[in-house]
């Protein structure tokens, strides 16, 4: 019987949380001895796990060796690196997908032989540009990082094509894409009601400005209802939440509910929302999972005028961009919303729904990781 290839699948996440991680897990299981290594619990289906305990961070910077920019010190001191360094063995595997920037230089150091696939899920150098402290200290240390090691992984992805681009254009480099596209459900598309049902899903973040559309609801003389499903990864911010909906009929902030639990929760409303502020760069460019969740519930969709987002919407007619970030902006797309139009947008989710899921976009890693297995590998840095 043939060995299968060694894959380790290296990211400093709760993987068994990480939606975008256990896409390769799940993709990578049936072909591949599947070593996993991160935070929390084992995912299903890997032969192995390695745990990084919980008190070994990936974020604990020495300040001192990063205002003396000393960031090859930085990185191989920080905790969690220095921890894997320890338990990872070089040249156990045969091929190593690391995710998210902190993860390359240590997959670069296992030797791995078929080399290294990075997913860069975003644009770290620049992930937090509206913060002048962040970009102060951090974004030249990431900076550092991708051209150091980042750019000579044998290939890499990152989750839209204006991420790619940017990377291009700074680095030399052109990632591929892979969206955070959600596993396809077998759903259909419910009635729309004669009040409208709007809901978000997501993280309950400060700086991504939700209270706009509990403002827009507020502006809105159609009295359509708003339900909220937010991780509380600033629970002061949803306190603030919870009290302003208190005050709007109709407006409910909810607990998170989980992620098997998501898509037929959503399915029983009428049509998702995310306005975002481009706050930073990343927002500016973001096409997060819960556009695709949305698809998948066969919901009609409104979003601000972000471009991925946005082109999703209007290449696949799936609702309404609106004009700016504002939420009278919001509340008159809402306002301008009929039922029939919201049945179309439902109808164009349900069509869409077997072309916008992560069966369609997980093609592009299943390539790169065979390609580098099978030594048709990109040349470093391209």
């Amino acid at each position: 019987m043939t060995e299968r290839p060694r894959l380790l699948i290296l990211s400093f996440s709760p993987i068994e949380g990480d939606a975008r991680v256990l896409k390769q897990v799940t993709l990578f299981s049936e072909q591949y001895d599947v070593t996993t290594c991160g935070y929390g619990a084992a995912p299903e289906g890997v032969a192995r796990h390695i745990r990084i305990p919980d008190d070994q961070p990936q974020n604990d910077l020495y300040p001192r060796y990063l205002a003396l920019r000393l960031y090859e010190r930085v990185y191989w001191r920080t905790s969690a690196v220095a921890w894997c360094r320890k338990e990872l063995q070089p040249g156990s595997w045969d091929v190593v997908l690391a995710n998210d920037f902190e993860t390359v230089p240590l997959a670069l150091s296992l030797d791995a032989p078929s080399g290294v696939h990075a997913d860069l899920h975003e644009y770290t150098p620049k992930l937090r540009s509206e913060n002048k402290g962040w970009m102060r200290w951090l974004s030249p240390y990431y900076r550092w990082m991708a051209r150091k090691y980042v750019r000579h992984v044998n290939s890499s992805t990152t989750v839209g094509a204006g991420l790619a681009r940017q990377y291009a254009a700074d680095f030399g480099f052109a990632p591929g894409v892979v969206k955070n596209a959600t596993p396809e459900w077998p759903l259909t598309p419910s009635e729309p009601a004669e009040r409208l049902r709007l809901v978000h899903s997501g993280a309950g973040l400060r700086n991504r400005h939700l209270d706009i559309m509990l403002e827009a609801v507020a502006l809105c003389t159609t009295n359509p209802t708003l339900d909220l499903y937010l991780t509380p990864n600033h629970p002061d911010f949803i306190v603030q939440l919870r009290k302003r909906a208190a005050e709007l009929d109709g407006v409910t902030v909810h607990d998170p509910v989980s992620y098997s639990e998501l898509i037929p929760t959503l399915n029983a409303f009428d049509v998702g929302v995310f306005v975002l502020p481009p706050v930073n760069f990343s927002y500016e460019w973001a096409l997060p999972n819960k556009i695709f969740d949305y698809v998948q519930a066969r919901l009609g969709i409104i979003v601000g005028p972000s471009p991925e987002m946005a082109s999703i919407v209007r290449d696949y007619e799936l609702g309404v961009v609106t004009g700016d970030f504002t939420a009278q902006s919001l509340a008159d797309v809402i306002d301008a919303l009929t039922p029939e139009a919201t049945a179309r947008f439902k109808a164009a989710s349900d069509t869409a729904a077997s072309t916008l899921n992560a069966a369609a976009e997980v093609k592009v890693w299943d390539t790169a990781i065979a390609d580098l297995l099978t030594a048709r590998v990109p040349s470093p840095g391209r």
